[in-house]
């Protein structure tokens, strides 16, 4: 169940199911039902029950909810702005609910009351106003407990963000079929809280019906396709990855990611230093090479007699004329039988491009698919200014159309990391920690990424399980975690997903 629908989707979903059913009232009724199961068994203690219901469908679930509490014997306040439009479910719940209505703009939550939240769902597309929006502020300034219906209102379920800065924070919301991306993109993420995914008799196969392209990132994805060495496997079968080292003062973050290549299974990995660097590289380095590469004539001499399957750039190694030309060289080279390498570009490899992104995007295109641009929302913006200027793009909808620009993946960092392939398929991570919030920690990450593809990962699905497993590894440390600490956290995450197996 880690689709994720858009209110459109959600909406296709809803009238397909009311065909298949005959009447779409069921669903409000399966909606209210549930909303009732999940409030009386975490709540049942509570003083009584104030219900905000909007104007439209998530005003009907309220209704519902409410005569279903009713019936339990609890205090129940329905509080509205307006009745539903005629002909609609919305009004038939109303008409058969038999608490009272008592005016919107009067409400004032009340001590020992849960505010359940049915005003507006995920499909509202403008900020609040009005009693509407009043009624949510004082829900927050008073720390109201609030379940949320479907999403707390205010809050857009297709990019999720606060729309006019108004929205009070849920420590429950129950949603309906599958999650929508507010759920997980910040902040929409922060005022949801708990997020429940509930079944109100929506069949699975309407999903195939609309063509679902987002995803919330889980193991399901990818675990499967996670390198298993076998037992006649040698170090260079089982992936070499190259990582370009920066000069003598900034070689740190090219170690971190050749120890996460690594730590995630590579069986070769070798840092491309500059003569400068080599003493202090190869001080700190056992299992890993270090060669010396100044030249593109020694870069190319590397990748004819080596042949790395994959490779880091950017961590650490400037943003100079020099960066650009080791990019060129690395996205164009083809070896004698039609291979490309694969290449993660971080840090000063995208930086470098913020004043001609065109010569890179010429230079993917020549391998289309087989590059991983690894931004934060910095470097997004200097790559591609237009599309972080567009306030009206969601995160997911940045990512997407960088990937399709760019002609490579796109992992768009964050507490809400996107992972966007050339095909439009995303997904959204939901699993980070603030812990990974440190220097050298998106360095590790680029690596882990590379020590994937090395291995023979395809580079969306190794992007996706990156991300996962780096999250992981900064949970399972926890406070005053700092970067040289994650590769070492790698190989037991990775035995939960691989089985320790062959």
């Amino acid at each position: 169940m880690n689709e994720l629908l858009t209110p459109e989707e959600m909406a296709e979903a809803d009238r397909l199911a009311a065909l298949s059913l005959g009447e779409s009232y069921r669903l409000m009724l399966n909606a209210g039902q549930t909303l009732a199961h999940h409030i009386l068994s975490r709540y049942a203690d509570a003083a009584g029950f104030d219900i905000l219901c909007g104007p439209g469908n998530n005003g009907g679930d309220g209704y519902v909810l409410a005569s279903l509490l009713h019936e339990h014997g609890c205090r129940v306040r329905v509080w509205r702005q307006v009745r539903p439009a005629p002909g609609t479910d919305a009004v038939r719940a109303a008409a058969e609910c038999p608490v009272e209505k008592h005016d919107l703009a009067a409400f004032e939550p009340a001590p020992g009351f849960i505010v359940v939240d049915a005003l507006f769902g995920a499909g509202l597309g403008r900020a609040l106003e009005g009693a509407y929006a009043e009624a949510v502020r004082r829900c927050a300034l008073a720390k109201a407990r609030v379940v949320a219906v479907d999403l707390p209102s205010g809050v857009s379920g297709r990019t999720g963000e606060v729309l006019g800065g108004i929205a009070a924070p849920a420590e429950l919301t129950v949603t309906f079929f599958r999650k929508k991306p507010g759920h997980l993109l910040f902040p929409g993420r922060h005022y949801c809280g708990e997020v429940v995914v509930t079944d109100i008799g929506i069949r699975d196969e309407v999903l195939g019906s609309i063509g679902v392209r987002c995803r919330e990132n889980h193991p399901a994805q990818w675990s499967h396709l996670l390198p298993r060495p076998s037992f006649d496997s040698h170090k260079y079968r089982r992936g070499h990855v190259g990582v370009l080292s920066g000069g003598m003062s900034s070689t740190g973050a090219a170690r971190l990611s050749a120890m996460a290549a690594a730590r995630i299974g590579a069986g070769a990995v070798t840092v491309l230093s500059p003569a400068d660097a080599l003493p202090v590289n190869a001080a700190h380095l056992t299992s890993i090479m270090v060669r010396r590469v100044e030249t593109r004539g020694d870069l190319m001499a590397f990748l004819e007699q080596r042949g790395a399957n994959a490779f880091v750039l950017g961590p650490g190694f400037g943003v100079g004329r020099r960066v650009k030309e080791v990019a060129e060289t690395l996205l164009q080279y083809e070896d004698g039988s039609g291979h490309r390498p694969k290449v993660v570009l971080d840090a000063d490899a995208i930086t470098a491009f913020a004043a001609e992104p065109d010569r890179l995007f010429a230079a993917t295109a020549r391998s289309p698919g087989q590059a991983v641009l690894t931004p934060h929302e910095g470097e997004f913006a200097r790559l591609f200014p237009d599309l972080a200027r567009d306030g009206s793009l969601s995160k997911v909808e940045r990512a997407r159309l960088a990937a399709a620009r760019g002609n490579a993946v796109v992992v768009l960092k964050g507490a809400d990391t996107v992972v966007a392939d050339m095909g439009g398929a995303t997904v959204i991570n939901s699993n980070a920690t603030p812990y990974l919030a440190t220097a050298g920690s998106g360095d590790v990450l680029a690596g882990i990424i590379a020590g994937l593809m090395a291995q023979g990962m395809e580079p969306f699905a190794a992007g996706c399980a990156g991300v996962h497993m780096h999250a992981e590894a900064g949970a399972s440390f926890g406070p005053g975690l700092i970067a040289e600490d994650l590769p070492s956290r790698l190989p037991a995450v990775l035995a939960r997903y691989v089985g320790g197996k062959n």
